[in-house]
């Protein structure tokens, strides 16, 4: 029986609310970290056969890593672009810890979430003369952002900087996702994260070009499976993956749906189509130029 609210200065309280009976605390612990970032590792375009040299492809940059309680540990097998994934259920509380190691460049950072629910002070956007200490996270410095998973939260979001270094942050890969479902809806048991942007010049998929660099994406027969398709930047994407069709929230069956900048969209499927199948952004120049991806399915 609680929901946060304000209660001034940027903090929460918790007051009666019929939270669902299942509804969690969650403790997520992530930093700003730096780091080297190839968006062409093996070189090359598999498909057209063009060649890449490292120095065009690479970028020094920060990303957001998570880590355990109190930073004390990186958790490993991270993707680094996108951020991880952040999962909770709808009438969950969460609290992002938030650490700024950028050792690199020295900047400030921030995390600005899209989807949930929260006071002003956890908004994470800077605003001059306006917004708290969540929004100008400087080097050596934390911050707690607490949100609120509402009854509208349920679906796929984006999360970005939104720190005076916004622009250079979200261009080096400072971005993630959160998955919030519904009280009682199991998660499926592979969720891919799709996220659409532009790196040096190439369109990405979570920060790789091409295929043979973006994710190799896998099941089988019979699983269910959860596309969160996600984009940021300045352009419009179309999603595609051959083979496929799933349900638009009108009921219609459809096999491309646009994303705009911090639109996203979510959807199930119970894998019935054995064969090795393209995902892509079906705007032709931005396929070509790296926004492309192998789905791969057993039987």
């Amino acid at each position: 029986m609680r929901k946060l609210v304000a209660a001034g200065a940027g903090m929460l309280a918790l007051v009666a609310f019929p939270a669902p009976a299942a509804a969690a605390t969650r403790h997520v612990w992530i930093a700003a970290v730096p780091t080297i970032w190839n968006v062409v590792p093996n070189e090359r375009n598999a498909i057209e056969g063009e060649r890449y040299t490292v120095d065009k492809t690479t970028m020094r940059t920060v990303v957001y890593e998570q880590f355990t309680r109190n930073w004390k540990r990186k958790l490993p097998a991270q993707t680094r672009i996108p951020g991880p994934l952040i999962k909770a259920r709808v009438g969950d509380d969460i609290f992002i810890h938030f650490k700024n190691k950028d050792t690199r460049f020295k900047r400030p950072h921030s995390m600005h979430f899209h989807g949930v629910h929260y006071p002003f002070g956890s908004d994470g956007s800077f605003i001059p003369g306006f917004s708290g200490a969540g929004a100008d996270v400087m080097p050596g410095k934390s911050f707690t952002y607490q949100l609120h998973a509402g009854a509208d939260s349920a679906g796929a979001w984006p999360y970005h900087d939104h720190s005076p270094s916004m622009m250079d942050s979200i261009a080096g890969g400072m971005y993630g996702a959160v998955s919030i479902l519904p009280q009682g809806v199991p998660r499926a048991k592979h969720e891919f994260v799709t996220f659409f942007e532009s790196h040096l010049g190439f369109e990405t998929i979570n920060g790789h070009a091409f295929v043979g660099n973006t994710p190799v994406l896998k099941s089988r027969v019979g699983d269910s499976v959860q596309w969160d398709v996600l984009a940021l930047g300045d352009e419009h994407h179309t999603f595609h993956v051959h083979g496929h069709r799933w349900r638009d929230p009108d009921g219609t069956s459809i096999d491309t749906k646009t994303v705009g900048p911090a639109e996203s969209f979510s959807f199930r499927i119970k894998e019935d189509r054995p064969g090795t199948w393209l995902y892509h952004c079906h705007v032709e120049q931005h396929m070509m130029r790296g926004m492309i991806g192998i789905y791969r399915v057993k039987k």
